[in-house]
């Protein structure tokens, strides 16, 4: 990843407008902030949430609040809870995510 031409900011991500993202179970609401070709969330899964596809995209990723539970196609699976964060390059290993009590996210790909 390359950060070039991004001049120093702040974001007050309660400004930010949120998007809504169905999953199979429950919604995922987004903050999105674009930084050249740097995508730069905040997501909250909504409690029970379940994602409605093996993501491929790679991604750095903070748990802020909740718990997070991401499982790998290969079948592992992994649990996050506030504090904790995980990464995985572009097209490395699918993932995807639920939730039972809901989670809050910082995420950047």
């Amino acid at each position: 990843m390359q950060m070039n031409d991004i001049p120093f900011g702040t974001t007050d991500w309660s400004t930010v407008e949120a998007t809504t993202h169905n999953g199979d179970v429950g919604v995922a609401t987004w903050r999105t902030r674009e930084f050249g070709g740097i995508r730069v969330r905040m997501v909250e899964y909504s409690p029970g949430y379940i994602a409605n596809h093996w993501c491929q995209k790679g991604h750095i990723l903070f748990c802020c609040e909740g718990e997070l539970h991401t499982d790998l196609k290969d079948g592992r699976s992994f649990t996050l809870s506030p504090g904790m964060s995980y990464q995985v390059a572009d097209g490395a290993e699918p993932h995807r995510s639920r939730t039972e009590k809901g989670a809050r996210l910082f995420i950047v790909d």
